[in-house]
């Protein structure tokens, strides 16, 4: 067991789904108190060879929720995803007891309007945003998302990477302030797929003209690859997001391994 004055707890792995080869969903009992907003990430960590690997992964779950949930994708020669994927239920794994992350809703810029870019795992910080909104919505006691909208474009390779569509598309098709596009990028590997085709970055403009978005009312958030990320901002800005009103979550960095921050 971590040590009273650990860094760390000793989480225990509670539920696991895997999606594909390199992909799956956690669930884990973070092994004690462990307060986040919905954005933010939580440090994960093995202990192998006398050594102490960790990484940081976005939390899928609501704060609401009981656990931390999630989605990760295998990077063959990272530091520490091999690890976690050998990990089954019951398994242990080490969890810093601190949540971090400034990814978090924009409440104070009164830009009322929230859109929503993905990539694969990226799409993790948007399911706890999601999940959090919507229990608050069917509460009704609570002021949230009162006048916002959000408004979610995630991308994959091929349908099977995405791990909450059903969830997605099941609120979305529920609640009034929540709207959620999928597009694959490789339509040829999964020629059952009958929605939307195109990377997120080719397609983001359309869906910026579709969903009647501006940049004065507007903050975008964009969360998984780099290159995403990069061309999503360098098109949101030539159509008028300011620097202030553009937040991302970087996931993969070339030549290395990262999770979240």
């Amino acid at each position: 067991m971590a040590l009273p004055t650990d860094k760390h707890f000793t989480a225990r792995i509670i539920e696991r789904k895997d999606l594909s080869e390199d992909l799956w969903l956690i669930r884990i009992d973070p092994g004690g108190p462990f307060p986040f907003k919905a954005g933010q990430y939580a440090t994960l960590a093995v202990e192998f060879e006398e050594k102490r690997i960790e990484r940081a992964y976005s939390i899928v779950s609501s704060p609401y929720e009981e656990g931390l949930e999630f989605f990760i994708e295998l990077v063959p020669h990272g530091a520490l995803t091999p690890h976690l994927y050998k990990l089954k239920v019951g398994d242990t794994l080490l969890c810093r007891k601190i949540s971090k992350g400034r990814f978090t809703l924009d409440l104070k810029s009164g830009r009322t309007n929230h859109l929503l870019l993905a990539t694969v795992t990226g799409i993790a910080p948007f399911v706890s945003y999601v999940r959090t909104l919507y229990k608050d919505w069917k509460a009704g006691n609570s002021p949230m998302p009162g006048e916002h909208r959000f408004f979610c474009l995630q991308g994959g390779s091929r349908s099977w990477e995405f791990g909450y569509r059903e969830e997605l598309e099941r609120i979305a098709a529920e609640v009034p302030w929540f709207r959620y596009v999928a597009t694959i990028s490789r339509p040829w590997e999964d020629t059952a797929w009958k929605g939307q085709t195109g990377r997120v970055d080719d397609l983001v403009r359309m869906y910026v003209d579709e969903w009647g978005l501006r940049p004065e009312s507007t903050t975008g958030y964009l969360c998984g690859h780099p290159s995403m990320c990069e061309n999503g901002q360098g098109i949101l800005t030539r159509a008028g997001w300011q620097k202030g009103s553009l937040f991302e979550e970087v996931y993969f960095i070339p030549g290395k391994e990262a999770g979240a921050g």
